[in-house]
Parts: structure tokens; C-alpha cells; sequence
């Protein structure tokens, strides 16, 4: 790496932030670059007298806004200076940025006290948070003045007449989702008092019957061709081919797929320990092909991270994969395979309905996929087509 050379309060910790930097898994040129920014800073530490204790991310934003004045392009926005200001943190040199939220007001201080009651007083994971949030922005959009104070207040007729209108623009498993957040929004306005009624019970329900539908599913010619997709003389195909072997022979969800470390594999026994839904951990059998690409991706193409995660980005800082970045692989893989783009439940689907052809029952299948109820897995028996090809009765007259 070319040498950056450095004055002013930061200068000290230089040393440090290139190993830092050098163990996130950096390229030289990646870190000559952070490094070169810091060398920025320090200096203009060093020009206005500033302190390390007055290193706030309020002044660093300053900074990057009197180099985006000046006309520069590159190493002006937050994430350049990231790096260096988690280090420095760690360090506990500079303050750590204040958890004090501005109050406000409006439609925005209404979401962000529905945010804290779904937080704190219901216990909402972070993901249904964001998913309620939404469904309520959507309700304010057409009932901007209820539960801000004012006096404007929906009627039964409002609500009822809302959730037909949004209906007709979803899926009815995504209408049903709408649905429930409605009800809880409408709930939370009655609960703290901007509303008079309880409108949750106004709200309709969506016609949508329980294994109404088909699950979604490839056939097996395209579960080949997706793995074939995947380039293992690479890095990001060796990965991208444990990932998707996990989805289509053990049906786990993205989130599952994200949460597993490297410490949930029993080598010695063959089995895995899945991180589930409701802080459920299971194990299940390591099937050959699921642990050899494991090994191929840990042996040959993960980064040395202290992520505890099996599964990282490739791009420094080598952090754990997310749910969404998981769900673009499989979009990627499709579109490879030259397959319709399909969500990475599909492919959860996908193994359940491959162990089906392949012999299993419907209380096996729902072991691997751990359904809490036998009833989520009997949508599955739609699709054994021999078990219901049995139960067909000739037509009559038919001379066979």
C-alpha cells in the first residue's frame, strides 16, 4: 500500500486503522483510500485547532459538506468516513453519536411514537416494525390529519371504504398482510387516545381461504440449471452455490440462511442447527451435498472475517450477508438460468415439494421445515399428484 503521510490529532492512530483496516479485508487501494481521507481530516483538525473529544458526527457531516462546496467528488458522504469513526469509537477517543432522536412532529412525530409503542410496548420484531410503518404511512397518506391532534377524525365507512381500494390493488395474501397492519394502526390511535372509536373493528376481512393456492415451486430440470449457473472456479459462485444448495435441499428461509454461523455445523456429527422464527433453534441432518459446498465456500472463497456468520460479503468490510442481499442472489441465479425471477421463499418451497416426489410424508416434510403446525404443510399435499392421482374415480360411461 502507498504510504499516506499524516498530521494533526489523528496522526497517532494511523497505524492502527491500517492494520483495522487491512483485517476487514480491504484492498490496498481501498485502504490507501480511507487512509488518504483521514490524512484530509486530521489536517483540518489541525488548521481550526480542533480536539479529538469534539469529533462529532455532526462536525464530520460539516466536513464532507465543505468538500462537496468546494466541487469534490469522491470521499464526501457518511460511509467514507464510517470506517475510521467506528475504529476511533472502539478506541474511545472521539464521542459516540448521541441515541437522542430530535422530536418530531407531525406526520412524522405520529410514526415515530407508533414506531416506540410496536417497539416497546408489543415487542415487534424489527422487520414487522418496518412493515406496520408502512401500512400506516400509506393509511396517513389519505388520512393526513387522524391522530395528529386534530379534528378530523375517519369514519367506519372511511376505513372500510380505504382497505377496498388498497385491496384491489394487492394479491390477496398481500392485501391480508395490509389488512393486519391497518388493524393494528387503528388500534394504537384508539389505545393512546387521538381517536374516540375502536375503528380495528371496522376494518374487513380479505377473502382468502387457507390452501386456497398452489405453492410455487421449480422443477427439478430447473433446479439444475440454477446450480449450473453458478461459476465454482469463483469466489461469489462457490457462495452462491452453498446458498442456494441450502434453500433448495433444506428449505430454509433467508433469514435462517443469514443467521447461520460457523459454529451451528456439527462436522462430526453431520447436523446443522437452524436459528428459527420466534427464537426457535432446531437440527437437522447435514445432507453430503449441502456440506461439501459449505466447505468449498469456507476452504476456498470466504474472506477471513471476524463475522461470526457462514456466509459473508465479498466487498470489504466483510460483514454478514443480509436478507436482502440474499434475496438478490437468488434473482441473479434466475436470471443466469434464464428462469422468471422468483423470491427465495420459492425455493423453500421448491425442497418441500422435491422431498414429496422423492417419497417423504407430509409429517416429514414438515420436520425439515419445521412448521409448527401439520396444517402448514397440508398445502403441499396439493401438489403429490400419484397420492391424488389414486383417489380419482373414472368418469362415468367412460369405457376404461
Amino acid at each position: 500500500m502507498l504510504e499516506v503521510r499524516m498530521r494533526g490529532p489523528l496522526a497517532p492512530f494511523a497505524s492502527g486503522f491500517c492494520a483495522n483496516l487491512k483485517e476487514q479485508g480491504y484492498s490496498p487501494t481501498g485502504a490507501w483510500q480511507a487512509m488518504r481521507l483521514v490524512s484530509l481530516v486530521s489536517q483540518w483538525m489541525l488548521e481550526t485547532g480542533m480536539e479529538l473529544d469534539e469529533l462529532t458526527s455532526e462536525v464530520v457531516d460539516g466536513f464532507l459538506e465543505q468538500r462537496r462546496i468546494q466541487g469534490y467528488k469522491h470521499w464526501v458522504s457518511p460511509a467514507a468516513m464510517a470506517p475510521v469513526m467506528s475504529y476511533l469509537r472502539h478506541r474511545g477517543v472521539v464521542p459516540e453519536p448521541s441515541p437522542v432522536r430530535p422530536k418530531a412532529t407531525g406526520l412524522d412525530g405520529v410514526l415515530e411514537e407508533y414506531r416506540t409503542y410496536l417497539t416497546r410496548e408489543r415487542g415487534l420484531s424489527s422487520s414487522t416494525v418496518d412493515l406496520y410503518l408502512q401500512t400506516a404511512r400509506v393509511f396517513l397518506s389519505e388520512q393526513p390529519k387522524c391522530g395528529d391532534g386534530g379534528s378530523k377524525e375517519p369514519g367506519v365507512s372511511d376505513v372500510a371504504a380505504f382497505i377496498v381500494r388498497q385491496a384491489k390493488q394487492r394479491s390477496a395474501a398481500s392485501a391480508k398482510v395490509f389488512v393486519n397492519g391497518t388493524r393494528a394502526y387503528l388500534r394504537f390511535l384508539h389505545v393512546t387516545g387521538k381517536v374516540s372509536k375502536p375503528l380495528d373493528q371496522a376494518v374487513p376481512a380479505v377473502a382468502h381461504w387457507r390452501l386456497s393456492t398452489l405453492p410455487k415451486a421449480l422443477e427439478p430440470s430447473q433446479v439444475k440449471r440454477l446450480l449450473e449457473t453458478c461459476d465454482e472456479s469463483t469466489v461469489m459462485g462457490r457462495r452462491d452455490l452453498a446458498v442456494l444448495t441450502i434453500f433448495v435441499r433444506l428449505g430454509l428461509r433467508a433469514g435462517e440462511v443469514t443467521a447461520l454461523q460457523l459454529s451451528d455445523i456439527d462436522w462430526r456429527h453431520g447436523e446443522i442447527t437452524i436459528r428459527g422464527k420466534g427464537s426457535r433453534t432446531d437440527r437437522l441432518p447435514l445432507p453430503a451435498d449441502v456440506g461439501q459446498a459449505i466447505v468449498a465456500w469456507l476452504t476456498q472463497g470466504r474472506p477471513a472475517s471476524k463475522a461470526p456468520q457462514v456466509f459473508t460479503r465479498l466487498p470489504a468490510p466483510h460483514r454478514e450477508l443480509t436478507r436482502q442481499a440474499v434475496s438478490r442472489l437468488v434473482r441473479r441465479a434466475c436470471n443466469r438460468a434464464g428462469l422468471p425471477s422468483v423470491h427465495a421463499h420459492c425455493l423453500r418451497h421448491t425442497a418441500a415439494t422435491q422431498m414429496l416426489r422423492a417419497g417423504a410424508d407430509l409429517n416429514e416434510i414438515g420436520q425439515v421445515l419445521r412448521h409448527h403446525n401439520l396444517q402448514t404443510t397440508a398445502i403441499y399435499a396439493k401438489v403429490d399428484r400419484t397420492s391424488l392421482a389414486e383417489l380419482v374415480r373414472p368418469w362415468p360411461g367412460d369405457a376404461s
